[in-house]
C-alpha cells in the first residue's frame, strides 16, 4: 500500500506551527485612555499622554526646541482638543515633546 503523505490528523486552526496570530490592530483611544489628560494651556486646550521610555520605541523632532526624541526617552504627545477640524485631525497632528519642552510652552 502506497505511503500517504496527508497528516494523521488535521492541524487545529488556532495553533499553526510556525506561525504567529497577527497582532490586533492598535487603537490610540484606547491605549491612552487611562492615561491621557486634558490640560488648559495659554495656546489653548491640548490632550496630553505621557510615554514612558520603554515605549519610546521611534526617533521625533520635539517642537519646543527642534532637538530630537530619541528612542527610550520618557517624553509626552500633545494634541489640540479644541481643534476646529474634529478630534480625527487633532490626533493626527499629535506632536512628540520633550517633557521640559512641553511645561516651558505651556
Amino acid at each position: 500500500m502506497p505511503r500517504s503523505n496527508r497528516p494523521s490528523r488535521a492541524p487545529r486552526p488556532s495553533v499553526r506551527r510556525g506561525r504567529r496570530p497577527a497582532p490586533e490592530p492598535r487603537d490610540v483611544e484606547n491605549a491612552l485612555g487611562a492615561i491621557r489628560r486634558t490640560e488648559s494651556t495659554r495656546h489653548g486646550e491640548f490632550v496630553v499622554a505621557p510615554v514612558s521610555a520603554q515605549r519610546a520605541v521611534k526617533t521625533y523632532v520635539c517642537p519646543g526646541c527642534g532637538n530630537a526624541v530619541l528612542p527610550g526617552t520618557a517624553h509626552v504627545v500633545a494634541w489640540r482638543a479644541d481643534w476646529i477640524m474634529g478630534d480625527e485631525a487633532a490626533a493626527a497632528d499629535r506632536r512628540h515633546w520633550h517633557e521640559r519642552c512641553w511645561r516651558a510652552y505651556r
